[in-house]
């Protein structure tokens, strides 16, 4: 996939989208082939870090201990101490609450145990947990701004019940066209590098935007 081509699906989804009086996010989706997403080997879940931010906030909850807890409480949204942990433990309508308000959840690496206890059930079932591959288990010398900053730009591309495809948000209408053009690269070009075959598995790649038609990027679909 070339940058020209993601350039040229852009105007057409400006050309073709009536003006609203809303940002509009601009949607990925990669529809995939030739393998079986249901084997372990083929399990396709990468987070991306992309050079542009999406435009829109990235909510995030910390789970610390002492340790971190001054740094959660300055740059998260919502800072849950270990302390609160027994009490917000027997309340499934909160923890539900929870795991469906935030789009990340940084946790403590030396209190992961107590974290799974209490929380894995409510965040797990939602892709909530505190994910490595994201960054987002910190140890407690570590920095939380540095993880905030980080999952400001990130966003998750993963193969969700065993459908052949991998969508994701990847920015803003109120963005430049060069910006979104570098977001898909980023993510397109990692993704493809977690497909077994790689780009062997792409079917078609496409772009939209929020209350649009969707554009094939290279004209193929």
């Amino acid at each position: 996939m070339e940058k020209k081509e993601i350039l040229e699906a852009i105007q057409q989804l400006k050309k073709d989208s009536p003006k609203r009086n809303f940002s509009q996010s601009y949607d990925f989706l990669v529809k995939l082939q030739h393998f079986d997403p249901k084997k372990n080997e083929n399990k396709v879940d990468v987070f991306v870090a992309l050079p542009y931010f999406l435009g829109r906030k990235q909510t995030v909850c910390g789970l610390v201990g002492g340790a971190l807890y001054n740094d959660a409480k300055a740059n998260c949204d919502h800072t849950i101490g270990q302390e609160e942990f027994k009490t917000l433990a027997g309340n499934g309508k909160e923890l539900k609450k929870l795991a469906r308000k935030y789009d990340f959840f940084i946790a403590q690496a030396d209190i992961m145990g107590p974290i799974a206890t209490t929380f894995g059930r409510y965040l797990g079932p939602k892709g909530r947990m505190p994910n490595p591959k994201a960054g987002a288990i910190v140890p407690p010398k570590g920095s939380i701004k540095a993880v905030v900053e980080k999952l400001q730009k990130t966003v998750r591309l993963a193969i969700k019940n065993n459908e052949m495809a991998v969508r994701c948000p990847i920015g803003k209408d109120t963005m430049k066209d060069e910006e979104i053009a570098e977001n898909i690269l980023t993510a397109y070009t990692l993704l493809v590098q977690a497909l077994p075959q790689h780009e062997q598995n792409v079917k078609f790649i496409l772009l939209k935007l929020t209350m649009s038609k969707a554009v094939a990027i290279g004209g193929k679909k």
